[in-house]
């Protein structure tokens, strides 16, 4: 079977071999060691085109006999640390003696279209080196490393095979068979992975404090406990952050999720469910606790409460639980933290009667590991479906930020901080209102959109004239389907002639546009820059003479005072390369920086230090969502989705009359410009009732819309909100209600007005420097002048 072998799997020796899924995701910048057997196969897939591959095959003394007839035997392996990362055990395995020169080729190169593959063969016992080369991209470039996609076929067909450690020291290694049941022990600190081996299969999880089970008392999780304690409702099926019993005690913690689908308030599955079901006898979850705890002195039952790891249960329309088959795909997992010294029980749920288990039971797989590893808290996140998921990230700017708050949420796969513990979000809120705040947004999505085709590419793609968008400008445009349905939105930075920046909020966006480019035959290449360019926003009032104290362009750059909205400048901020942007998300004037996260925290402390003299504050998202929402700019998810035009998502202005070419969606959207059914509106609403997305909004019985984004403005000392309404019902004075508790008992009166609330002319967003501003932060002539080309008309009137 082949066998990947990872730098997470020794610990002073050789790397013990383990079996992993069929697929993994190389990522650009980083290395990856296989260990083949004969009649192995690797696919080699570009999933972005563009990216070389290098491919070393080697083995001990005497055994290597190659890779594929295309591979001829070449120089010693010396890869370039500065090319790609080497993991530490990997750099043993190079190190060992062998007699045989390496099999070495490098793959693809810079015309290799997105979804080229090269498949190669093992004819021996042997290892394989697999690197993505690529070196930290500067903010103003374009080379990108981006992710190769390694298939492997084994020679025999795999089953029942677990991923390798995800740390070196093991503990204890449990294998629980399908349709049974073991119970283990572990100490506080240690870690415990549930691991679904073959996918589609749950887990019950029980565990109970060890200490005062030797005294003869039985504390085990209590849901109802965990429930209450964590504020989840009983209709929100996934995972708590901590899990109690019934003293309110925390007895475990999660650390990582690769699914985020599980039940938290049903039973194992009983005897009784099989009885009434028609199947007396059936093996079940807590007839098997029952046995393998009955050793340690706990009672029986009959019926387990229990984390139901992987159970894919929902409540329907009617407010029913139902339940489908598993999300989990083979080698997801769940990773705890023991908080206490524990006993656990964990089972393969016996379940072949419904689609709880997909049918057919398989096997668990649980790995203890010691107290000492190092786990990082997160949640698996997928471009797709059927993407490899890939765990919460931290920022570059992370160092500094974990510095002033330990509130962070997990936004789009990055920790963001909520809020900062020295203020807070109300008065983070008037630091950007009155002086000026540094955000970390690094979560945006960044594409670099190359090519000769890319203008083409874009021009189909937006309904913005991108060929009317001069090198050094920026346009904000949603991304529609052909029915006018939104994708996402974002904002394109002309960097070339054909070269172009897509920052965005959505990884889908990048997979949307590459396939648009090949089903027109487009030439143009659409690469994934997200870990490439993290990016802090410096807003409010004073952002402009912070920042032009410390940014230095080149002559043929605009200065920071020169600096037009919606436009960009390339320079160094500390000596670090940086790409500033006057553009934002705060209705304020307002800058983005945007750099390497190698550098983010040497750009953020001499932007911090520049700001301490003007009050420069962190914000964080909660008081960036309240500014937002009185600036009237959108967030996905809340006023637009794929069910929305722009119209309907208050941003119409995108939308141009007179556009010389086609786009996706054009005609839809024009029909539904003619015959709109909805749209935006803002609400200024009576009294101080808390306010949500999702309220319904009535006019008499009848609901005629729905509250996008609300929020409690301190500016304006009212509540406001976003909503979108039928166009009957839309006009500006129109007196509307909205309906709280089941609609209809409480009403909280409102009134139409427009949108934004605050500042809807955009005079602080566009507010210029002085004409007698020094220009500060112009370097030596180090390059010839080039000359931009002034805003064109159509340029977008909001920021996003």
């Amino acid at each position: 079977m082949t066998r990947i072998w990872t730098s997470d799997m020794a610990q002073t020796g050789t790397p013990v071999p383990a079996l992993r899924p069929t697929s993994a995701i190389l990522r650009g910048g980083e290395a990856r060691l296989l260990a083949l057997r004969p009649g192995d196969r690797v696919t080699l897939r570009n999933l972005e085109g563009a990216q070389p591959v290098e491919i070393h095959g080697f083995g001990p003394p005497g055994s290597l006999q190659g890779l594929a007839a295309t591979l001829s035997p070449g120089p010693a392996l010396s890869p370039s640390p500065s090319a790609y990362r080497i993991p530490p055990a990997v750099a043993q395995i190079l190190d060992m003696p062998r007699q045989d020169p390496p099999i070495s080729a490098t793959l693809f190169d810079a015309e290799t279209p997105a979804g080229a593959a090269v498949t190669l063969e093992a004819r021996a016992d042997l290892f394989c080196l697999v690197a993505a080369p690529g070196r930290p991209m500067a903010p103003d470039a374009q080379d990108t490393p981006t992710d190769i996609l390694v298939e492997i076929l084994p020679i025999v067909e795999r089953a029942g095979e677990i991923p390798p450690p995800l740390a070196p020291r093991v503990v204890a290694e449990v294998r629980i068979a399908a349709a049974t049941a073991s119970a283990f022990r572990v100490k506080a600190g240690q870690y415990i992975q549930i691991i679904d081996v073959d996918g589609r299969q749950c887990s019950d999880f029980l565990a109970f404090d060890a200490g005062d089970l030797a005294q003869g008392a039985e504390f085990g999780i209590d849901p109802t406990t965990t429930r209450t304690l964590m504020g989840s409702s009983f209709s929100g099926p996934g995972l708590h952050s901590k899990y109690f019993d019934a003293r309110m005690r925390p007895l475990v913690e999660v650390v990582q999720d690769t699914v985020g689908r599980h039940d938290t308030f049903l039973l194992a599955c009983t005897a009784k469910y099989y009885e009434d079901m028609g199947y007396p006898g059936h093996s079940n979850c807590t007839e098997n606790f029952n046995r393998v705890l009955a050793p340690f002195g706990i009672a029986e039952r009959k019926g387990w409460p229990a984390i139901n790891f992987f159970y894919n249960t929902f409540v329907d329309a009617q407010d029913r639980i139902s339940m489908d088959e598993p999300w989990s795909r083979p080698g997801d997992y769940v990773l705890l933290r023991a908080l206490t010294d524990l006993v656990c029980a964990a089972s393969s749920c016996a379940d072949d009667i419904d689609p709880a288990n997909g049918w057919v039971p398989t096997d668990i797989h649980v790995r203890v590991y010691d107290a000492d590893s190092p786990f990082e808290k997160g949640s698996a996140h997928r471009m797709t479906p059927d993407a490899e998921p890939r765990m919460s990230r931290e920022t570059g700017f992370h160092p500094r930020t974990s510095a002033l708050t330990r509130t962070f949420e997990d936004y789009r796969g990055f920790w963001l901080a909520s809020c900062y513990t020295d203020a807070g979000p109300i008065a983070e809120y008037w630091a950007c209102r009155e002086r000026a705040v540094i955000i970390d947004l690094s979560a945006l999505r960044k594409f670099e959109i190359t090519g000769p085709d890319a203008e083409d590419l874009l021009q189909r793609a937006v309904p913005r004239n991108v060929k009317k968008l001069a090198v050094g400008q920026i346009v904000y445009t949603p991304l529609t389907y052909e029915t006018g349905g939104m994708i996402d939105d974002g904002t394109i930075f002309r960097l070339g002639p054909h070269n172009f920046r897509f920052v965005c909020g959505d990884d889908f966006s990048g997979a949307w546009l590459r396939d648009l480019a090949d089903k027109h035959g487009l030439k143009a290449f659409v690469r994934n820059s997200s870990d490439q360019l993290h990016n802090i926003a410096v807003q409010g009032p004073r952002a402009r003479n912070i920042l032009a104290t410390v940014m230095v362009t080149p002559p043929h750059q605009p200065t920071l005072a020169e600096l037009k909205w919606f436009r960009f400048a390339i320079g160094r901020i500390a000596d670090r390369p940086v790409l500033v942007s006057r553009t934002g998300y705060t209705g304020e004037l307002g800058y983005e920086v945007w750099c390497h996260p190698q550098d983010a925290v040497i750009v953020w402390d001499a932007v911090m230090a520049a700001g301490a003299p003007e009050g420069l504050t962190p914000m964080g998202l909660a008081a960036l969502d309240m500014v937002r929402i009185e600036a009237g700019l959108v967030f996905a998810g809340y006023d637009f989705s794929d069910q929305t035009d722009p119209f309907e998502a208050g941003i119409g202005f995108t939308i141009p009359k007179d556009k010389p070419d086609a786009y996706v969606g054009d005609a839809a959207i024009a029909r539904r410009r003619d015959h709109p059914h909805r749209r935006m509106v803002g609400l200024d609403i009576a009294g101080n009732e808390p306010i949500g997305h999702g309220d319904g909004v009535h006019v008499g019985r009848a609901q005629v819309g729905v509250v996008t984004s609300a929020v409690k403005s301190p500016i304006l000392g009212r509540s406001i909100a976003l909503a979108r309404l039928d166009i009957a019902f839309a006009e500006i004075g129109t007196k509307v209600e909205i309906g709280k508790l089941d609609g209809h008992q409480k009403r909280i009166p409102a009134t139409i007005v427009p949108f934004p609330h605050f500042d809807p002319q955009k005079t602080r967003v566009r507010t210029e420097a002085p004409a007698d501003a020094p220009k500060k932060g112009v370097a030596p002539d180090e390059s010839p002048a080039s000359t931009v080309i002034d805003d064109p008309r159509g340029a977008a009137n909001r920021g996003v």
